[in-house]
């Protein structure tokens, strides 16, 4: 009861930000809609998406709803109108957008560096990262190119060893236990960083980190402080499409992009860290250095418009309510999974099991490469999907808030019409 409280007030703040909106004619553009947050054909409103195409490449760089999109043009107003004046408020607006994503992530805003991306936040904990001779630091072989290549640079500063390992040889038939036990095998004494992906953008595999937390935990027992393994989570994938907070997860930074799943401002992102004194700053900092995370946050000018509007983003977020959102793409996805499952020619690389994936759905086609589906389904379908970015490429697709079941139904039949 008290969450569909908060969830009314916020909708009912956003619904009169969207309804100012909707009076403004020399701007704004088309007029939007009163916002329902309970009702998810009012949600889908709020994007300015083309309605003729069923958009499950959403994720990949965010639409801006509309309380998003009148944030950002009215800081940008704002900056027009008198760049000195306005910016006197920086303080004070990502001050704002700290404690916002603290209050989704269940952390505390001093613990938040502010960044421009998920790729960004790795680069400081990797460029930061301070580290004892004889130290390693271990990830995967699933992990994204930005991971890869920003710990290869982290090597190359420090002389410290990077190991990988395989988490499993069939996504499909990945097990929390066999993921978990992979990882166990691969630390080695001296890992000082243990740094995974929570749901992979290759396959769609959605690693227990919480298991991997405690496991990691088991193993810190013994050892000193300066030696315990950190367990770094890139979490894009998961953050704002999975209802947990970084206490549940159990890690020790988590990186991410606010432009995905939490359909935030496009260029901004964030890092939440509960172990900064293992990590130097990179960047000067502009923001307030006598917080752990202000001290990580790069210095410069930014994309002030967009990184203030990140208020508005959670807010949207929160007023529909994560618990809710976890929900329907959850559903969006199992429906999707066993569609796709059910047609001879597809091969389904996503996990089933619903533990083990989040919103991405992965697949091949026999005798059609993705990037010739991706188009098909577009050009005679109206379905937007995607071919993961890797040498092993599959069809992508991300079922999310813009996004229906009866869409998902579509994609599924489209699917099964590709010869």
């Amino acid at each position: 009861m008290v969450r569909l409280g908060r969830r009314a007030v916020l909708g009912a703040g956003l619904a009169s930000g969207v309804g100012v909106l909707a009076g403004c004619t020399d701007n704004a553009g088309p007029a939007q809609p009163l916002f329902n947050p309970n009702d998810w054909d009012s949600v889908r409103a709020q994007f300015p998406l083309n309605a003729e195409l069923a958009h499950f490449a959403a994720f990949v760089l965010a639409a801006h709803p509309a309380p998003v999109r009148e944030a950002i043009e009215r800081h940008r107003a704002g900056l027009d109108a008198d760049t000195h004046g306005y910016l006197r408020r920086d303080t004070e607006l990502e001050r704002q957008a700290r404690e916002a994503a603290a209050a989704y992530l269940g952390a505390v805003p001093g613990e938040i560096a502010l960044t421009d991306s998920t790729t960004m936040g790795m680069g400081l904990l990797c460029g930061g990262l301070k580290l004892l001779p004889g130290q390693d630091v271990l990830t995967t072989e699933h992990d994204f190119f930005g991971t890869h290549e920003a710990l290869r640079l982290m090597s190359e500063r420090t002389g410290a060893p990077v190991r990988r390992v395989a988490l499993y040889d069939d996504p499909a038939a990945a097990t929390e236990g066999d993921i978990v036990a992979r990882l166990r095998d691969g630390i080695a004494p001296r890992t000082r960083v243990v740094v995974i992906t929570w749901v992979h953008s290759s396959t769609g595999v959605r690693l227990p980190v919480k298991a991997i937390a405690a496991m990691l935990a088991e193993v810190n027992a013994g050892r000193d402080p300066a030696d315990r393994a950190l367990l770094w989570v890139d979490g894009v994938h998961g953050f704002g499409a999975v209802d947990t907070t970084v206490t549940e997860l159990g890690c020790d930074f988590l990186t991410t992009g606010t432009h995905k799943w939490l359909f935030g401002p496009r260029g901004t992102g964030l890092v939440w860290g509960r172990a900064w004194d293992a990590v130097g700053p990179v960047i000067p900092s502009f923001s307030d250095r006598g917080t752990p995370g202000g001290a990580a946050t790069p210095g410069g000018y930014h994309s002030f418009e967009h990184r203030w509007a990140l208020t508005e983003a959670f807010q949207f977020h929160q007023s529909i309510g994560r618990d809710r959102i976890a929900d329907r793409i959850r559903v969006q996805v199992a429906r999707l999974k066993e569609g796709l499952a059910g047609i001879p020619t597809v091969k389904l690389i996503t996990p089933m099991d619903p533990a083990l994936s989040a919103g991405l759905v992965m697949c091949s086609l026999a005798g059609m490469s993705p990037g010739v589906a991706v188009r098909r389904l577009r050009d005679e379908h109206r379905i937007v999907a995607s071919v993961t970015p890797y040498d092993d490429p599959f069809l992508r697709f991300g079922p999310s808030i813009v996004t229906t079941p009866e869409q998902v139904d579509q994609a599924v039949q489209a699917v099964a019409a590709l010869r």
